[in-house]
């Protein structure tokens, strides 16, 4: 959160982005949560929503007029934006969901006829940008996508990332860049695409065996791709490929060129050829630099489907991860157990957790980074869905009370993410209904089964139903894909009630999905488990394939917070078969404390 004494400078900053509207005539301007990629996660250069309004979550759009300003996001960072934005002119704009467009709507709504609103198109996703084209030509108001007025005003603002990119080889990788190029050719083929953009930094790192490190807790770089039926271009600064990768690309057909060099590819396709983009997936500046005479096909990025459905020689690494993960939360667990217990130790904060569980995981084969940074929330900070502590601003862990832990790692055979909540102290009645209706939520979607072609938001409600049961709900969806040592947070499949049931939201096969309900009180506590879950064919009795979920993720859930009363003996039974299973496989994996924490924390009850 910013300091008190960062106030002011929100206030000049505001002042001079007013001043460059006003030279340029412009009445409103706009800063999505975006770069050239529309990524979630942002390298330095383009957090200018962050930079200009102090809020720091990872979802909102800051809209500025000459005498207003204000931020739009979604319950997950209600409670974070009123303590980042307080103390401004800068209002907390409220919305259901972090895919909301209700910002567009207060344009048209707020804007007069012949008044100008403005944004970055090279940061405007596509289907965006028309929807607001749309709504704001219905009300006479211009819309100007051709400026950058951060760049007028923010001085000392980032570069790009200089990090070098490096191969994502065998074992980890299980199919050769060339097979991927083919299989991309061939679903290009079936939509009669010649050519096939792509700016997504998850899907060009998918499909061309790449890492980076130019987007925290992400491991992509930046870059754009351009494939053709014998080649294909990928567009990256000088200096991040070496000589070595170079001609190994190369080898596979594949062309190095500079970043900057995008648009002026697309600017310089033949007339009557074709090409594939995703509206969803590319920004409203790069489809305006392909010419009029190119025949565009519009279509989900070939990779975001491929990517999605994990191979099972690329689950064998996951489950030797997800079992390297748990013995690193085992070491962890037991260092906090034995901490809180100690009478004589030094105050314990949320930072240290932060600092202790990635130590435990660094000292893990093939690990390379967080996932995302690690949410340690105790009590009231648990309730702030996105809550991140920092040493100026973190709670000490004493008393009782509940402790959230929200955290992942990047290895190199898979990415992690869990949640779990531990008691200081002693747990109320009251916190421990709450846990114990959160994981009746996650159970039920566990053992979910469901016909082929479901889509993932349909699934929604399952893990909702015993929290809504108790007459409560929470602001966030149940569940978001998993990369592959890629995004923590990918798609195309969502299990969330504010997302559409469309067709690429179909659960497949392969898919690793995120199963998180929660409850929060606001100023009490906040409590959410979270295992991630791999969707897999489990029967076919004549009536196709129906699809269940396998857990990945091995840790226990901890049985001091659950209200037995409440638990159904199905309940039981899988929690104790889902404890044996995290026993047998982690017992190979640790020894002395976390060992003995372990074979503790796993008994039946």
């Amino acid at each position: 959160m910013p300091a008190p004494d960062t106030t002011h400078v929100r206030t000049e900053r505001l002042a001079a982005l007013r001043s460059a509207m006003a030279r340029h005539k412009v009445d409103a301007f706009i800063v999505p949560s975006a770069d050239p990629h529309l990524s979630e996660y942002l390298p330095g250069r383009w957090k200018g929503r962050e930079w200009l309004s102090g809020f720091t979550g990872s979802v909102g759009t800051f809209i500025a007029t000459r005498d207003f300003a204000g931020v739009w996001t979604d319950g997950r960072y209600y409670t974070q934006a009123e303590q980042e934005l307080a103390g401004t002119e800068i209002k907390l704009m409220k919305i259901p969901s972090g895919a909301s467009l209700l910002h567009i709507d207060w344009l048209a709504d707020n804007l007069d006829e012949g008044q100008t609103v403005a944004v970055d198109a090279r940061v405007l996703g596509l289907a965006v940008a028309r929807l607001l084209g749309d709504a704001l030509a219905a009300r006479g108001v211009k819309l100007r996508t051709d400026l950058d007025l951060l760049d007028e005003i923010w001085h000392d603002r980032p570069g790009l990332p200089p990090e070098t990119v490096v191969e994502h080889a065998a074992p980890f990788a299980v199919l050769e860049r060339a097979d991927k190029l083919h299989a991309l050719r061939n679903a290009m083929a079936r939509v009669s695409g010649e050519r096939h953009f792509i700016s997504t930094l998850d899907d060009i790192a998918y499909l061309f065996n790449l890492r980076g490190a130019d987007v925290s807790f992400n491991p992509v770089f930046l870059a754009h791709a351009l494939v053709e039926s014998t080649g294909a271009t990928l567009f990256v600064a000088d200096g991040k490929i070496d000589g070595r990768l170079r001609a190994r690309l190369d080898h596979d057909g594949v062309r190095v060129a500079p970043y900057d060099a995008a648009q002026q590819a697309l600017a310089a396709l033949p007339p009557d050829s074709s090409l594939l983009i995703d509206p969803r997936r590319v920004t409203a500046g790069m489809r305006a630099a392909v010419p009029a005479h190119v025949r565009v096909v519009e279509a989900i990025n070939p990779t975001t489907l491929a990517k999605s459905r994990k191979l099972d020689a690329e689950m064998d690494h996951v489950r030797a991860t997800m079992e390297q993960d748990g013995a690193a939360l085992c070491e962890f667990f037991a260092w906090l157990e034995q901490t809180l217990a100690d009478a004589n130790r030094k105050p314990l904060n949320e930072v240290h957790i932060d600092e202790q569980i990635t130590a435990a995981r660094a000292r893990r084969p093939h690990f390379v980074s967080p996932s995302f940074g690690t949410i340690a929330g105790f009590n009231a900070n648990g309730a702030i869905m996105h809550y991140r502590a920092s040493t100026e601003h973190c709670a000490v862990i004493e008393g009782d009370g509940l402790l959230l832990i929200d955290s992942g790692g990047q290895y190199l055979g898979g990415t992690t993410d869990i949640t779990r909540v531990v008691p200081v102290g002693t747990p109320t009645a009251a916190q421990k209904r709450d846990f114990t209706l959160v994981l009746k939520g996650m159970i039920a979607l566990s053992v979910a089964r469901f016909p082929r072609g479901t889509k993932g938001p349909m699934l929604d409600a399952l893990a909702r139903a015993p929290i809504w049961a108790a007459g409560i709900d929470y602001g966030h969806g149940t569940g978001h894909g998993v990369g592959y040592f890629l995004n923590v947070h990918e798609g195309p499949q969502v299990i969330s009630p504010s997302a559409p049931p469309e067709p690429h939201t179909a659960m497949e096969p392969g898919m690793i999905t995120s199963n998180e309900p929660g409850i929060y009180r606001p100023g009490q506590w906040g409590i959410r488990i979270e295992n991630l879950v791999l969707t897999r064919v489990v029967e076919n009795a004549g009536f196709g394939d129906f699809l269940g979920f396998e857990t990945l993720t091995l840790c226990p859930i901890d049985t001091r917070c659950i209200d037995l009363t409440l638990m159904r003996g199905d309940e039981v039974a899988w929690l104790n078969d889902y404890h044996r299973s995290v026993r047998a496989r982690l017992l190979p994996h640790v020894s002395g404390a976390a060992r003995d924490w372990l074979e503790l924390r796993t008994k039946e009850i």
